[in-house]
């Protein structure tokens, strides 16, 4: 009879092996979704690539159930969630007749979901990199949380901000999370202090949206003009969002009509083609300065 102990060690191993085998080709797949590119940010059909998300997004999440602590999937996750509530949920919300309310509130609810979806996936994106309970910290202390972030954490904070700043845009009217935009500002601050240059300006395009507020919750129009100015000279005037964020922002405040024209008239005037790697962004982006111009005795009251 042959020994029993090197047999079962030999199964073993052959079960570790495999085993490291999956899961390396577990962290392969995370890691090639995760690295993009501009698979979709480049292309030119804005419907396709909508149609197309739902199942990226599903495909995102399966691989995740295998590779839970992925750092650059978990960022990847959280990005396309946000982009995609933004640009195909709540974008679509805003084209809708006033008339057809509780379809556009069904809308509104659905991107509060996702936004706070991707949210839960910076929040663990930030837990993968700085350990266990850093979200829950962040909470509760967001210095501290943010102290510790490099100029490689900025794409992090970056998102971490932008889809719990949305969410708290659509859910404003709820304490518990309306009681959290202090944290955005506080991981938006730090971000630009690590790299203003950063996606060519898309912080400086999301503190046009954060000064826009009332004064009261820590807006200042003053700061907004300066982050627009600061965001069309790193995009060299070719994304239309800093004109769109200015105009629906300090311009709506202020009820100055001919500069949310002005605005919306320089975001379509934009060529797609001179930007190709963010092609599809400007295109939803003008879709969107299309719906608000038509739109524009909504907002103005003369």
């Amino acid at each position: 009879m042959r020994p029993v102990v090197p047999i079962l060690l030999a199964i073993a191993i052959a079960g570790s092996s495999a085993c490291s085998i999956k899961k390396m080709a577990a962290n392969t797949i995370a890691s090639t979704l995760a690295d993009t590119g501009t698979t979709f940010t480049g292309d030119e059909d804005v419907q396709l690539v909508g149609d197309a998300l739902p199942f990226a997004l599903k495909l995102y999440e399966s691989t995740l159930a295998s590779t839970p602590n992925h750092q650059a999937l978990l960022l990847a996750t959280c990005s396309a969630f946000t982009q995609y509530a933004y640009a195909y949920i709540e974008t679509a919300a805003e084209a809708l007749p006033s008339s057809r309310r509780a379809e556009i509130q069904a809308a509104r609810d659905r991107a509060l979901r996702l936004y706070l979806r991707a949210r839960g996936y910076c929040f663990r994106g930030l837990d993968a990199r700085f350990g266990a309970k850093t979200s829950a910290a962040l909470i509760q202390d967001p210095q501290s949380v943010v102290a510790r972030a490099r100029a490689a954490d900025v794409p992090l904070l970056y998102w971490t901000a932008a889809s719990w700043g949305l969410a708290i845009s659509l859910g404003i009217d709820q304490p518990e999370l309306a009681v959290d935009l202090p944290n955005v500002r506080v991981l938006a601050d730090r971000a630009l202090a690590l790299d203003e240059k950063w996606s060519k300006g898309a912080i400086h395009e999301l503190f046009i949206t954060l000064d826009s507020l009332p004064e009261a919750l820590g807006g200042n129009p003053a700061r907004a003009k300066e982050h627009f100015d600061k965001a069309v000279e790193l995009q060299q005037g070719l994304s239309p969002g800093p004109y769109v964020s200015l105009a629906t922002g300090v311009v709506v405040s202020s009820q100055d009509r001919a500069e949310f024209e002005r605005l919306l008239k320089t975001a379509l005037s934009i060529d797609p083609e001179k930007d190709p790697p963010n092609r599809l962004i400007t295109l939803v982006t003008q879709q969107r300065a299309r719906v608000l111009l038509d739109r524009i005795d909504e907002r103005f009251s003369n």
